[in-house]
């Protein structure tokens, strides 16, 4: 059997997705080929500017893809809930939600509400971005939750005592708690939609090494110099990393709760297929807590309707 690539997806006309930091890197291949197999594609950017170029690169390949663009800063709550109550009032469903988005290794920045900003902006906006979409989520039939998270888990602690950097701010470390937070949510929003009986699945992914413009440091520009050419002589293209991605929010195979990852030497290259690391990452006891924590700094409650 070969290697999956993007021949394995089939035809996604009538598909409606959302993919949250769409203007480059990942978000952008996975908008182009998602958008190539007929899906309507809502591109959900920071900076319109970068999203409109980010449009023009997709319709020059493809004028007829079905593709919107919408705002959303995703370290600030306000700007999550604004994009939420205008997706539902303009679409009244939602077949894939892909929470790309991410921010890598910026100097200390907090966010609106005196947190660190990788962990709101990779994990807290998108925990509540869920949270709000998961009404026109539950009138989608079999719809999916697709979280990105990265290799850097399996460094990721989660400081609850020390989320606003307060008490010390390492770059990485906080990365890593970040996309920890990112393997740690996507897990256990899928145990609860199965408890919850919905007909939703929530699944993780890792591109492994990629070439992205992740870590640009939180300034949407290029990266670094230095590290992007040391870097970039490691990573595998960014269509290569967005497979996974591609994966978990495509292939019929995908029940709910696997963790995808490149199929190379420590999951750092390759094609994708599901790992057995998330379970060995995951820790219930940890999850639950960061559920609640994150219910308590986004005031986003899930079900709360069936509660």
């Amino acid at each position: 059997m070969g290697k999956w690539n993007t021949e394995n997806i089939g035809d996604l006309t009538g598909k409606r997705v959302v993919i949250t930091g769409a203007s480059s890197g990942l978000g952008l291949e996975a908008s182009k080929v998602l958008a190539s197999k007929g899906a309507e594609v809502i591109m959900a950017v920071r900076s319109l500017s970068k999203g409109e170029r980010a449009l023009r690169n997709i319709l020059q390949d493809n004028s007829h893809a079905k593709v919107t663009l919408m705002q959303v800063n995703m370290d600030n709550l306000a700007s999550v809930k604004s994009f939420a109550d205008e997706f539902l009032r303009i679409f009244s469903s939602l077949d894939i939600l892909i929470n790309n988005a991410g921010v890598m290794i910026p100097p200390l920045t907090r966010n609106h509400h005196n947190l660190e900003i990788q962990f709101a902006t990779n994990h807290l906006g998108h925990f509540a971005l869920t949270g709000l979409l998961m009404p026109a989520l539950e009138k989608s039939p079999g719809s999916r939750v697709v979280t990105v998270s990265s290799i850097a888990a399996r460094n990721g602690r989660i400081d609850f005592k020390n989320l606003d950097a307060s008490n010390g701010y390492s770059a990485m470390k906080f990365y890593c708690q970040s996309k920890y937070a990112n393997l740690l949510f996507g897990l256990e929003l899928n145990r609860i939609l199965k408890d919850y009986q919905t007909d939703i699945t929530s699944v993780v992914c890792h591109p492994g090494v990629s070439a992205t413009n992740l870590a640009s440091r939180g300034s949407g520009n290029d990266s670094i110099t230095l590290f992007k050419y040391f870097f970039n002589l490691i990573a595998q293209p960014a269509r290569m990393g967005a497979l996974p991605l591609l994966y978990a929010a495509t292939d019929p195979s995908i029940s709910g709760g696997e963790y995808v990852g490149p199929d190379g030497w420590k999951n750092m290259w390759g094609y994708p297929v599901p790992t057995k690391e998330g379970q060995k990452l995951f820790d219930s006891k940890v999850a639950q807590e960061l559920w609640s924590v994150s219910e308590s700094l986004s005031g986003v409650i899930y079900f709360q309707h069936q509660r």
